[in-house]
Order: C-alpha cells, then structure tokens, then sequence
C-alpha cells in the first residue's frame, strides 16, 4: 500500500504460504490481484476472500512460449465447484480444445490447449526439433497465423469460458486406469485443514507406479481421516495410499511447488487394514506369494490385494 501498487500478481503457492502468516498484510490500495503460474484451488480463494473481500481476484493463464497471459477469470467470491475457470482469450488471442486427432472438441470434451494470435512467439533458440514438435501453422483460419501446442489440458464450458484440467504428461497410468494427478489435488485442497498439496505416481522397488500425496497441514495429519474424505468423492483408484506430510513445500525460485525436492516416501505402510500374521500353512504360503508377486515385506491376513499393488 505505501508503494502505491495496484495490480499484484504472484504464484498460488507463494500466496499460500503468505496466507498462513499470523499477520494482516496492507493491501487495501489493490485494485486486483492475479494469480498465475500454478493451477489455483478453490480453498486459497475461499481464504483470500476470507481476509480481503473486497480485493477480486484474477485467475491467469497464458504459457511463456505465448506471451504469457492468454486468458483472465474475474472473482469476486470463491467459485462453489472445485475447479477455477481460466476465463476467456484476451484481445488478440485464440484458443482452441483440440483432441487426438486434432480435431477441434466441443463444449464439455477435454483436448489439449492450442493457443494462437499475436502473442505466440516463433520457436526456441537454437532447437528447430523442440520448435517443430510444438509450433506450427494454425488449420483452424485461412491466415498464416501460427500456434503453439500448450501440452495442457482443459475443456470449453457451457457459459464460453475455459477450465483447466492439468497437463498431458501429468498424466499417468495405475493398475489400467488412466488418471489426472491435477483432478485428486482439487479435491485433496478442498479438505479441511489441508493447505497446501501435491500428488505424485511413485514407483516402488517392484517397479509399480503408486500415487502419493504430499500435503502440508494446518493441524495434525490424519491419514485415514484424508483418504476416507477422498473416498466420498473420487473412486478408489484415485486415492492415495502413501503420504507424506510435510511442513512446508519445497518451491522453485519462481514459488512453484519444486516437485523434484520432494522427498521420496516411506512404501511401506500401503495397506488400510491392521496387520494380522498369518495363523496356518495355506495362509503362510498365499503370505510368501504376495510378498514375492507384489515385492512387499510385510502381508498380513487383512491385507487388501489391491491396496498392495496387485
């Protein structure tokens, strides 16, 4: 306020972290604030709101390689669904939802993010392969225009805006079901006393991929109380078993959350269930053919199958 900004902008994580400083910062001379850089989560707005209700907020999204902000979402309140709306192209800009094929998708079909118009730049230096894979010509105009495949994902809603629905390679694969890591930290920031979270596909010594959550909270860390909240709301494919809670995020010098820092976890509490030895032969042997199918040193009789790997 002494320095006369108007416009702050800065990203989720950071302003996360800022949030949860006992203090009230001065920022009543912000006409808006504008988060970008991270996809932002409803329970952040729902605290921003909390504390500066009069600010409104600008969710932005726009990749580097396009000039930066190609689309804006005005807030004056926290949105009710768990998904923020990136909003709608600024002047000068168009995206597109564009499948496989590269066809374009209609309303409510996620594709890819194709971004052209006079903010898309003309390549990387020095890289003609890196550029060709990701820059071409628009075949959606009769111009000469050119675009830029985002690699993100999202989906047009029915009132003309977009929503963000996290990256290609974000996605991954766990025991045949393909799933968006981006759509279990939604869910995952919306619980109560969760303030800030990430969640990984790990593999494990067998060479299984198995999701891990890594959240920072407010209080203290109930892993049963977490994965029962999210198994009201995704299925259990979805929910992770391993977690690892953290007193803060490791964040990039930009305040992104540094995925790489994080810290591998601990595989070997991935049953729900208490640990019960086995009692006789035929148990004992089903123990060392799982132990031995599912590379895991402890199986007890309680144990799900599933919940192991298997």
């Amino acid at each position: 306020y002494k320095e006369g900004v108007t416009i702050l902008q800065l990203v989720p994580s950071y302003v996360s972290g800022l949030l949860d400083i006992d203090s009230d910062f001065d920022l009543g001379g912000l006409d808006y604030f504008l988060v970008t850089g991270e996809a932002v989560h409803t329970s952040l707005l729902s605290k921003w709101f909390s504390r500066y209700p009069d600010i409104p907020v600008v969710n932005a999204y726009g990749p580097t390689e396009a000039g930066d902000d190609v689309s804006l979402h005005f807030m004056n309140e926290a949105p009710s669904g768990q998904n923020v709306s990136i909003g709608k192209p600024v002047a000068n800009m168009q995206i597109y939802v564009v499948d496989d094929k590269d066809n374009l998708c209609p309303v409510g079909v996620m594709g890819e993010l194709w971004v052209s118009g006079i903010g898309v730049g003309r390549g990387y230096l020095n890289d003609s392969a890196k550029t060709a894979k990701v820059f071409r010509d628009n075949p959606f105009t009769n111009s000469s225009s050119r675009l830029y495949k985002t690699g993100d994902l999202g989906r047009w809603l029915s009132d003309g805006s977009l929503e963000f629905l996290g990256r290609k390679d974000d996605q991954v694969k766990i025991r045949g079901h393909r799933i968006e890591l981006g759509e279990i930290e939604s869910v995952l920031s919306s619980q109560s006393g969760v303030n800030s979270c990430c969640v990984l596909a790990k593999s494990d010594s067998s060479g299984l991929d198995r999701l891990v959550g890594y959240v920072v909270m407010s209080g203290a860390f109930d892993k049963q109380f977490l994965q029962d909240q999210l198994n009201q709301e995704l299925p259990s494919y979805m929910v992770p078993l391993v977690w690892v809670c953290l007193e803060e995020m490791p964040l990039t010098v930009h305040g992104k959350i540094n995925k790489k820092e994080l810290p591998d976890p601990d595989m070997s509490s991935l049953s729900t269930a208490s640990y019960v030895a086995a009692s006789n032969e035929i148990e004992e042997e089903l123990v060392r053919i799982w132990q031995d199918l599912l590379g895991v040193e402890q199986v007890g009789v309680h144990d799900n199958f599933f919940e192991l790997g298997g």
